[in-house]
């Protein structure tokens, strides 16, 4: 069952993806400030409130985002209690080496393992499981993210990048132009990186983690 705090927490993240506060993003939608900050969260008698639909819509709308996709980069997925689907699995560290995608960045060849996650079946989803501390705050040593290079990437975006060199990295989309990629690091030890698109193999857009 999704719950009120599940999707309180996906608009929550939505808003850090596209660089908002929860009041700029409804701003966005062209809906009254406060429509999504924690005193509209419950009614004055200690209720849970939901956020209306047309005001979901809205939203949705304005961040060109599914349903779908709302749901899962919020987490949303996780927290149901949805079937298990098993999708293929590979360290982070084994990502860089030859032989495990496609040139769209989807899996190919031996050497996978297999991971059940909360989520529907989907075949364009896979699994990288993070090793370091390289990604931290928000991904620690051995967790599973879930990836998808067939979704479509926005600014603010967290992402996969895999360049024709082999390195493979977990960044946040920064700015994208035909010829040039920002990327900006989720741990604030790491700079910044800009590559150019011929240096880029793949790139493929986090879901979400299981932590």
């Amino acid at each position: 069952m999704i719950t009120h705090r599940a999707i309180w927490s996906a608009i929550d993240s939505l808003a850090q993806r596209r660089g908002l506060s929860v009041s700029g993003l409804a701003r966005m939608a062209g809906l009254d400030p406060t429509a999504f900050n924690p005193s509209k969260r419950v009614s004055k008698d200690g209720r849970e409130r939901w956020p209306s639909t047309e005001s979901i819509a809205k939203m949705l709308g304005s961040a060109g985002e599914s349903m779908d996709q709302f749901l899962a980069g919020g987490g949303v997925y996780e927290q149901a209690d949805n079937h298990q689907a098993a999708v293929p699995l590979l360290g982070f560290a084994q990502a860089g080496a030859g032989g495990f995608f496609d040139s769209g960045g989807f899996p190919v060849g031996q050497g996978w393992d297999e991971v059940n996650i909360p989520v529907g079946p989907n075949s364009n989803t896979y699994a990288l499981e993070v090793s370091g501390d390289s990604m931290l705050p928000l991904y620690r040593d051995g967790d599973v993210i879930i990836v998808s290079p067939a979704e479509q990437i926005r600014r603010g975006d967290r992402v996969v990048v895999r360049t024709h060199d082999g390195e493979v990295m977990a960044k946040i989309l920064h700015r994208q132009t035909a010829n040039n990629i920002e990327l900006h690091s989720l741990n604030p030890e790491h700079p910044p990186r800009a590559l150019s698109t011929n240096e880029v193999d793949w790139i493929a857009r986090i879901l979400w983690a299981s932590q």
